[in-house]
C-alpha cells in the first residue's frame, strides 16, 4: 500500500531551545521548565500514510543541518506550524527546498488555517497549507491526488493563492486510527517531559473540540471547534490496552482533549475502563466536576487534572466567557483535595479587564485555593481568536509577536490603565507569592524527600524556574529601558545576571512571606 503514496516525512521543524511550538503545545513558548508535549496533530494523518516518517526535531535536539539532508529522501513534507514559530518555520522549508527542488512542501496548524497567504506568500518554498481539521486532507495530498482537487487546501499558483472549498468537520471519531504506533516507531517517550505530570509519560486524544466558547483559546476557535466531537469509549479503551503494551515504561498517560469532562457519562464510562485496565491517567478539565463524576474517576486511576482557573476575578472570566463562578470554582477545588485529587492550575495575566488590582485578587484567590502547582501566562491574542479581535478593535493590541527571539513569551496587550511591560513584570510577582510562602515550600520539600526521583527531577526544575524568573526579569528591565551589559554573569553592568537575579527573587519572596504576605 506504501507504493501508492508519496514518500512523506511529517517534521515539527528545528527551533529556538527549549521552544515547544509543536502539534500540541496549548501555548506556543519557551516553557519556565524545559517541557515538550507529543506532535498528536502530526502523529494523526502520520497514522493515515503508510510508509510514513514523524520527526519531532525540538525533543530529539535535532538543528536544521540535521534535518536537511533527509529532504532528499522524501517526495512530500508537512511542516507544523504556529504564530509564533511562522517566521523561523518558513527559512526551514526554504532550506529544503534548496536541497530537494522536487519536494513537495506542506504546512498545517492554526496559523495558517486562519491565514494560510501568511505561508504562501513568502519565499514560494510552501506548496500549499491545509485548513482546520486536515487529517484526510493530507492523507489525500500524499495520496498524490491533484491539489486543486482537493477540500480543505490552499496552495500556491503563478496567478497568487487560491483556496479550496472547506473540508465537512470530521463527526465519526473513530475513522481516525491510533496514534500509539507511530510514537512507538518514531519518538523516544523518555524525551517528552512536562513538569506536573509524571516521567516518562504519554500523551493524546480522545475527543476534538470544546463546548466553552473561552475567547482566547486557540484550538477550538480555530482547528477543533466548538463542539465536544470524540471517539467511542471501546475505540479509546482498546487503543490505551496497546499503548500499556507498547510503553511498559510509561507512568503516566494524559488525555489532551480541551476539556474532558464536557461529557460527563463518557468520562466515568473512559474512567471505568482504565480502571479495569490499572492505569494512572490524567486530564484537561472545568474547575465545574461534580463530586460524585470525581470520585469515579479518582476511585479508576485519576491522578491528576490540569485546571484553567484563568483569574480570581468574577467579572473577568465573564468577560472571556469562562462558563465557570468563582464560588464553584472554589468548591470543586475543596472536593479535589478531599478526593486525593491533584491540581495543576493554570493563569493568565492581561485579559480583558484586568486591573493592578485584578491580579491582586488573582494572587490572592491562586494562593486560597492552593493547587499543587500553577502556571502563569500572559494573555495571547493568536489570530483566528475573538480575543484577538477584540484586541484590534478597541486598540489594545501593542505588539503584533508573540514570542521574543528566545521563544520567551511577550505581553502583546496592554490597556490605558494598566502597560503591558506592567502586566509582564506580574507574571514573576504571581509565581514569587505562590511558590515561595513556607506553607507551599514546606509541601513540595516534603514530596521530594518522600521519592528520591522525585527529588532529583524537582532539584533539576527548581534550577531551571529560577532561570527562567531571572531571564523573565531581566527582560522586564531591558522593556523598561535598563542596559544588558553584563547581564550574563552580573558583574560590571547594569543587570544583575541570572544567579544572582534568581537569589535575589527568592530573598525577597521568604522576607514578603516573613512580613505577613499570602
Amino acid at each position: 500500500m506504501a507504493a501508492d503514496y508519496l514518500r512523506t516525512l511529517f517534521l515539527h521543524p528545528p527551533s529556538a531551545d527549549g521552544f515547544d511550538g509543536g502539534a500540541g503545545s496549548r501555548y506556543q513558548a519557551r516553557r519556565e521548565i524545559r517541557s515538550f508535549w507529543y506532535p498528536t496533530w502530526l502523529a494523526q494523518p502520520a497514522a493515515l500514510v503508510p510508509g510514513s516518517r514523524l520527526i519531532d526535531a525540538p525533543p530529539d535536539g535535532l538543528t536544521l543541518d540535521d534535518i536537511r539532508p533527509r529532504a532528499r529522501h522524501y517526495d512530500l513534507c508537512v511542516m507544523h506550524t504556529s504564530t509564533p514559530s511562522l517566521a523561523g518555520d518558513l527559512k526551514v522549508a526554504e532550506a529544503l527546498k534548496a536541497e530537494n527542488p522536487r519536494l513537495l512542501i506542506g504546512m498545517v496548524g492554526a496559523a495558517v488555517a486562519v491565514r494560510p497567504e501568511a505561508a504562501l506568500g513568502v519565499g514560494g518554498a510552501v506548496d500549499f497549507a491545509a485548513g482546520s481539521e486536515f487529517d484526510f486532507t493530507v492523507q489525500e495530498v500524499a495520496q498524490g491526488r491533484p491539489l486543486d482537487h482537493i477540500a480543505g487546501l490552499s496552495y500556491r499558483t503563478d496567478g497568487g493563492v487560491v483556496r479550496n472549498p472547506e473540508r465537512p468537520v470530521l463527526e465519526n471519531m473513530d475513522r481516525l486510527p491510533f496514534v500509539t504506533p507511530v510514537y512507538k516507531r518514531d519518538l523516544t517517550v523518555e524525551h517528552y517531559a512536562i513538569g506536573y505530570l509524571r516521567h516518562p509519560y504519554v500523551s493524546l486524544y480522545t475527543g476534538r473540540g470544546c463546548r466553552s466558547k473561552c475567547t482566547f483559546c486557540l484550538w477550538p476557535q480555530t482547528v477543533g471547534g466548538q463542539r465536544y466531537r470524540t471517539r467511542s469509549v471501546g475505540h479509546v479503551a482498546e487503543e490505551m490496552a496497546l499503548a500499556q503494551r507498547l510503553f511498559p515504561q510509561v507512568k503516566e498517560f494524559f488525555f489532551d482533549d480541551d476539556t474532558f469532562t464536557d461529557d460527563l457519562p463518557r468520562a466515568e464510562a473512559i474512567a471505568r475502563a482504565l480502571g479495569r485496565l490499572g492505569m494512572v491517567w490524567s486530564v484537561n478539565a472545568k474547575a465545574n466536576v461534580p463530586y460524585s463524576t470525581l470520585k469515579v474517576l479518582k476511585d479508576n486511576g485519576l491522578r491528576l487534572l490540569l485546571v484553567g482557573y484563568e483569574s480570581g476575578n468574577q467579572q473577568i472570566l465573564n468577560n472571556i466567557k469562562k462558563g465557570v463562578r468563582l464560588d464553584v470554582a472554589r468548591r470543586f477545588t475543596r472536593d479535589c483535595k478531599a478526593l486525593g485529587i491533584v491540581i495543576h492550575g493554570t493563569f493568565i495575566l492581561g485579559l480583558p479587564g484586568e486591573t493592578r488590582e485584578t491580579i491582586q485578587e488573582t494572587i490572592r484567590f491562586a494562593c486560597e485555593i492552593d493547587p499543587g502547582t500553577i502556571q502563569v501566562s500572559l494573555a495571547a491574542p493568536y489570530p483566528g481568536t475573538a480575543l484577538y479581535d477584540e484586541a484590534r478593535r478597541q486598540g489594545w493590541l501593542e505588539a503584533e509577536r508573540l514570542v521574543d527571539d528566545a521563544g520567551v513569551q511577550v505581553s502583546a496587550i496592554g490597556y490605558p490603565h494598566l502597560p503591558r511591560t506592567e502586566i509582564y513584570r506580574s507574571v514573576d510577582e504571581v509565581y514569587r507569592r505562590f511558590y515561595f510562602r513556607p506553607r507551599k515550600m514546606i509541601s513540595l520539600g516534603t514530596e521530594m524527600l518522600r521519592d528520591g526521583a522525585v527529588l532529583r527531577r524537582r532539584l533539576a526544575e527548581g534550577y531551571q524556574f529560577l532561570r527562567f524568573l531571572a531571564a523573565h526579569l531581566a527582560s522586564a528591565l531591558r522593556g523598561a529601558g535598563f542596559s544588558a551589559a553584563g547581564a550574563d554573569e552580573g558583574g560590571g553592568g547594569s543587570l544583575p545576571g541570572p544567579r544572582c537575579v534568581a537569589f535575589r527573587v527568592a530573598t525577597q519572596a521568604r522576607h514578603e512571606n516573613l512580613a505577613g504576605g499570602v
